[in-house]
């Protein structure tokens, strides 16, 4: 794929990311770009998407928000595992591999719009903005940490690995005391990356930083390329374990208001602050998929476990204002097809939304088996090239593996970032299809 190299001699720019590649993101997407550029609106927001899976209405709402908003359309092709898997012809595992590994590209965003890109910060397109998050992102302790060394470094947030739901996935060091963030006492806290124990020195890669460059590019893409398929396909969590992998001692942590985890409300009291929040992330369900409502008591509702009611009501009071006004300015069009991809107002899920509902984490709960920490490498089967060795540390290329069988009368389609994958294509999706190279930096 054809990447403009950088002028060493020009300004460059900040800028954020995201990656888009099913339509049933859409509503998450439009308002992370929304929320964005309302409190960082000089720092654009360059949305990454694959024109293969995601249907033209999805990109023309896209392209309607981006005059609105400081967004970039910048499509790109997926990414997918290397040949090689038994009884897999294109060498993928599961269908969900496509849009997990793709997130890798955005290490290719190396210029945007004839304008080089001197920092770039990836977002999940499940976030939603709160206040301004580039002051701990782009600083000069940051720029410091990047520059170090031979620069194939980031900057991020630590995993949480409390697992106060006692999710049979988890593996067994996942506790609330191995947790980095059950150590910081106040808002203003940020854990160190430290190697003992070993969750303390992993990141979450719902937000993350670097310095873009044709070096750090070929740092991270080589690195793929050069691991061999059967450990690629082993990671529980692929582009984060990954990651974590090939950026073992390469990585600095930053404010846990960058990438405020949802639960981290009612899991980590004494660090969070619903005003100290930047950029919330709504993992496991997504507010878009269902109403929030109301028990008998007056409590909020929302979640597989009820608990979300407060944070997703956040989402959609922004929701509606963002509806209103674009409703003024005469976006039918794209609010039709948004529409397509929120829950509607009667509290029904459509085909689409039920693969992001909250079903799919119960049903998670009901997993048979465990999780067991099994070497993500046997002998020639472990990541190889330069890019595991250096002054930087060594990565020990360690995962978890999730055993049993999906209970009867369920599918089985892999296992995702939060449980088992529990979903086959949804309406929208147009499959694997051709490949399509299309414009850059729209």
């Amino acid at each position: 794929m054809a990447t403009q190299e950088r002028d060493g001699n020009t300004k460059g720019i900040n800028a954020y990311a995201t990656l888009l590649t099913r339509p049933s993101y859409l509503a998450g997407a439009l308002l992370l770009a929304h929320t964005l550029s309302h409190h960082s609106p000089s720092t654009p927001l360059v949305i990454l998407y694959t024109p293969e899976t995601m249907p033209d209405t999805a990109v023309a709402a896209l392209r309607a928000e981006a005059k609105y908003s400081n967004a970039v359309l910048y499509p790109v092709e997926h990414l997918r595992l290397p040949a090689g898997g038994e009884g897999d012809e294109e060498g993928m595992v599961a269908e969900r591999f496509i849009d997990t590994w793709t997130k890798l590209r955005v290490f290719e965003v190396l210029e945007v719009q004839g304008r080089k890109v001197d920092r770039l910060c990836f977002l999940d397109a499940d976030m939603m903005v709160f206040s301004n998050p580039s002051p701990f992102i782009f600083n000069a302790d940051n720029d410091a940490y990047l520059a170090g060394g031979d620069a194939n470094r980031m900057v991020a947030t630590h995993i949480c690995v409390c697992n106060l739901d006692g999710d049979a996935w988890a593996p067994a060091s996942w506790t609330h005391e191995n947790c980095a963030h059950t150590h910081v006492r106040d808002n203003e806290g940020v854990p160190a990356v430290k190697p003992d124990p070993p969750t303390m020195g992993e990141m979450n890669t719902g937000t993350f930083a670097f310095r873009p460059s044709p070096t750090l590019r070929s740092f991270v893409l080589s690195a793929f390329e050069a691991t061999p398929p059967a450990v690629l396909r082993k990671l529980k969590f692929p582009d984060q374990d990954f990651l974590n992998m090939i950026f073992a001692g390469r990585w600095k942590s930053v404010s846990w208001r960058v990438n405020a985890l949802k639960t981290w409300r009612y899991w980590h009291p004494a660090m969070w602050d619903d005003d100290a929040v930047a950029v919330l992330h709504y993992i496991v369900d997504k507010p878009w998929a269902a109403r929030v409502t109301t028990s008998p008591e007056g409590k909020k509702v929302a979640g597989y476990k009820g608990d979300d009611g407060e944070t997703h009501g956040w989402w959609w009071d922004m929701f509606e204002r963002w509806a209103e006004e674009r409703r003024g300015q005469g976006e039918e069009e794209l609010l039709a097809t948004t529409a397509r991809y929120v829950a509607g107002e009667d509290g029904k899920d459509s085909e689409e939304m039920r693969a992001v509902g909250g079903g799919a984490q119960a049903f998670a709960k009901k997993w048979e088996g465990g999780s067991k920490a099994v070497d993500g490498a046997k002998e020639g089967d472990k990541v190889v090239g330069d890019v595991r060795s250096g002054s930087e540390g060594m990565a020990q290329g360690k995962s978890d593996e999730v055993t049993g069988n999906p209970p009867p009368g369920q599918s089985d389609f892999g296992q995702g970032p939060h449980g088992p994958i529990l979903r086959k294509p949804m309406f929208g999706e147009r499959g694997h299809g051709r490949v399509v190279r299309g414009r850059r930096g729209e």
